[in-house]
């Protein structure tokens, strides 16, 4: 089997986990609903098999529990749950944030000022698809200034669980994306590895505030 196909195969269940996962933080379904195979197999163009192997992924990390002869069912969901993702996502971030005020160089830092002034122009179009892809990556590569791959796989395997696609929704966020980025930046240009780290934690740490008034607001809890 060639290479490429099998990275796509691979790829299927991830797929599968990244749209359910969404679906469950978003508070689109709830705790104690069961997630049919086939209806998240037609929203993603795939079939059922890699998408039981993607809930599989999403039973371990605790989103959804399997009943026997049933199927799949969301787990118990609380915000002392969300506040736990952000809480390791802001202490990792922070971490590689300091790290990468160390050791990042001109062109890393050419490419963060470019993602800042896309950004302003995404937000200024109302783009928020591409303004969630755009905070994604400033912050993948202050990652990879950090030069630090074992910590910043780690801290992608806590991303991961938490929301992309609506994000940019949350009222606020977009502001305050626009207002702590160019602080973050700004600390990595003038290498003050401790003012970065702050500056990168608080700014995570205040998104789990966000996330959990916007689904309470949706009657998740």
């Amino acid at each position: 089997m060639p290479a490429e196909t099998r990275t796509h195969r691979k790829q299927l269940p991830e797929e599968a986990a990244s749209y359910a996962r969404e679906l469950i933080i978003s508070g689109a379904v709830r705790p104690g609903e069961f997630l049919r195979l086939e209806s998240i197999a037609q929203a993603v163009g795939i079939s059922n098999t890699p998408v039981r192997e993607g809930l599989l992924t999403l039973r371990s990390e605790g989103f959804v529990q399997l009943v026997p002869r049933r199927g799949f069912v969301v787990a118990p969901f609380t915000p002392q749950d969300v506040r736990d993702l952000f809480w390791a996502q802001a202490r990792l971030a922070g971490e590689l944030a300091a790290r990468a005020a160390q050791s990042i160089t001109g062109e890393q830092l050419a490419r963060l000022e470019a993602n800042l002034e896309e950004y302003e122009r995404a937000s200024a179009a109302g783009d928020g698809g591409r303004l969630a892809a755009l905070g994604h990556q400033f912050h993948r590569e202050v990652n990879l200034a950090a030069g630090s791959h074992r910590l910043t796989l780690v801290l992608g395997s806590i991303v991961k669980q938490l929301p992309n696609r609506f994000y940019a929704g949350i009222e606020g966020q977009v502001d305050a994306t626009r207002d702590e980025h160019p602080l973050v930046l700004d600390a990595l240009r003038r290498r003050q590895p401790r003012l970065a780290r702050g500056i990168m934690e608080e700014h995570i740490a205040e998104r789990a505030e966000s996330l959990t008034k916007l689904l309470a607001g949706r009657g998740l809890w």
